[in-house]
């Protein structure tokens, strides 16, 4: 019985190990996200239909990942938790390839504590020039403490790093793991919960607040307002910016709900286009 359990979790243990090596399925969610949300976001705000097309026409293939971006840095929730989610992925990808220092010296130590706190420490900076101090402290944090996780998890054996060449037969899984590391038992709980909430975050959260930004019926970049000249005719129209041509603006029509050129464009304050979908 205990044979049949070692190897049941040994099993689990490989999944784990190959999945931190593939990028784990974090990377197929941001995938499927980055194809799908801008999509879902400019069809839900012009429309739909034939629309989608031409806006997407008329911002030119370099800038279509605005839309992404533009929803992201408009949305404190939505881009700390992104933060937070890439993170923690580029991480647990490389520290499936022997990131993770092992040993007890200090230099090993200072090792650890580099790359362990570097990367929360950039996008806690990020965050707090996008969003503010408290959103950036608090994004620092928690990107801190679910990287904690996986170095625990690394020096402790419960996973380990992968080298594609130098494993000899006996080392099957790469380099060995601190034998001396004796962590608490709240910090081996603590690593073991991180990997639900990694999950969690990345599973359900992100996901959610990335199809909440795409349905609220705001632009996911500024709407300006513009002389438009139709033939003979001139008027004033609220554009939602696509891209810009010389020292005019190429957008979508709100009025028209058409692609137009327009001149002598000013910003408004609201990006509001229609009703989010929950209230419609």
């Amino acid at each position: 019985m205990t044979g049949a359990s070692d190897t049941r979790a040994d099993r689990d243990l490989e999944e784990e190990r190959r999945a931190d090596r593939k990028g784990g399925p974090g990377h197929t969610v941001l995938l499927a996200l980055a194809l799908a949300v801008p999509v879902a976001k400019v069809a839900y705000t012009v429309g739909g239909g034939d629309a989608v097309r031409d806006v997407f026409v008329g911002m030119e293939p370099a800038n279509w990942p605005d839309v992404l971006l533009g929803m992201v840095i408009t949305d404190p929730l939505l881009g700390s938790v992104l933060a937070v989610v890439i993170s923690r992925l580029v991480f647990a990808l490389f520290a499936a390839r022997g990131a993770v220092p092992t040993g007890r010296g200090r230099l090993a130590h200072l090792r650890r504590i580099g790359v362990t706190v570097l990367n929360p420490l950039a996008v806690g900076v990020i965050d707090a020039c996008l969003f503010g101090p408290w959103w950036g402290l608090g994004t620092g944090l928690a990107a801190y403490a679910l990287r904690k996780g996986v170095v625990v998890e690394y020096r402790t054996g419960r996973r380990r790093p992968h080298h594609a060449h130098g494993s000899g037969p006996g080392d099957a899984h790469g380099t060995a793991h601190d034998p001396d590391y004796r962590p608490p038992p709240w910090l081996r709980r603590a690593a073991a919960a991180e990997q639900w909430a990694a999950l969690l975050l990345t599973a359900v959260v992100l996901p959610s607040l990335f199809f909440v930004s795409a349905l609220d019926g705001q632009a996911w970049t500024s709407i300006v307002a513009c002389r438009v000249t139709d033939g003979t005719r001139t008027a004033d129209a609220r554009l939602i910016e696509l891209s810009r041509k010389g020292d005019g603006v190429v957008g979508w029509n709100l009025d028209a709900e058409e692609i137009s050129n327009g001149l002598g464009c000013t910003g408004t304050e609201s990006r509001f286009v229609r009703e989010p979908w929950w209230r419609s």
